[in-house]
């Protein structure tokens, strides 16, 4: 089996493409589910995750300990929503956070702008047939454009738009959802992406790395201090400047079994010279 993850532009279909695909293949679309199942598991404020999940951080936000928690919630529940495999999960980075995943089909969906505001005017139209102006619909497009850009480049410092980043993009200009979900799961049924053991465990050592970034974003005494957490099969290492700590909270996480520290040895600051 295997972990979609699909980014799309507002207007391009990427929902309606991502549902049905995943009705097609028997797998759990994931998209505001995860979002909730975050909130309610964290006992954090669904609004202000929902805030953090569709734009970047303000300059305010970016130098503050509870935003960087919040972001971390979110991508801990994606992580974990992806270790479940037979997945459609829909943006939140997906694409970069589970890269070097075998198992792992990574989706762009896009329409050239005219088109997907013209989709998105006659979603928005009234039921007696009203319309939105063009130009409401226009600058929505483009401030979602924009955020989505601005909150990946900050986020991972890379273009949301890098064809690199994906496996396949699709232009739904012309392919309708039914044909581009057909071309999908044709992807999907590939040998190449079945879900192997390395690629299980990759999964795995992710979301529990995430996870004591969680514990550690949310203790007081760890939760000011930037700290790189790697995982693998249980094992995780600490890199940073307060370890002690650390350690102990890391240790408490369910699912590691020892906890190590790499510490951070910080240059003195040379004295000043006028």
């Amino acid at each position: 089996m295997a972990i979609v993850t699909m980014s799309h532009e507002m207007g391009a279909g990427g929902p309606e493409i991502g549902q049905q695909l995943a009705e097609r293949l028997g797998y759990r679309y994931v998209d505001h589910e995860l979002i909730s199942d975050a909130a309610h598991r964290y006992g954090l404020l669904e609004d202000k995750l929902s805030h953090l999940d569709e734009s970047k951080p303000s300059l305010f936000e970016r130098f503050d300990a509870e935003t960087r928690r919040y972001i971390t919630v979110i991508q801990t529940a994606l992580f974990e929503f992806a270790e479940q495999d037979r997945v459609v999960l829909m943006g939140r980075g997906g694409q970069w956070l589970l890269r070097g995943i075998s198992h792992h089909l990574r989706l762009r969906v896009m329409a050239p702008f005219e088109c997907r505001a013209k989709r998105l005017a006659a979603k928005l139209a009234g039921p007696m047939g009203e319309k939105a102006s063009p130009r409401t619909v226009m600058e929505m497009i483009r401030r979602d454009d924009t955020e989505r850009t601005g909150r990946m480049r900050y986020l991972y410092e890379v273009d949301l738009a890098d064809p690199a980043l994906y496996d396949l993009t699709i232009n739904t200009e012309k392919l309708a959802v039914a044909t581009a979900v057909e071309l999908i799961a044709g992807m999907v049924d590939r040998a190449e992406l079945k879900t192997t053991d390395a690629g299980a465990q990759l999964v795995g050592d992710r979301s529990l790395a995430s996870r004591v970034q969680v514990a550690l974003a949310t203790h007081p005494e760890t939760r000011k201090y930037r700290i790189t957490v790697e995982a693998k099969a249980g094992q995780v290492t600490l890199e940073g400047t307060v370890m002690d700590k650390a350690l102990e909270v890391a240790r408490e996480v369910p699912g590691v079994r020892a906890a190590k520290a790499q510490q951070v040895e910080i240059p003195p600051i040379p004295p000043f010279v006028a």
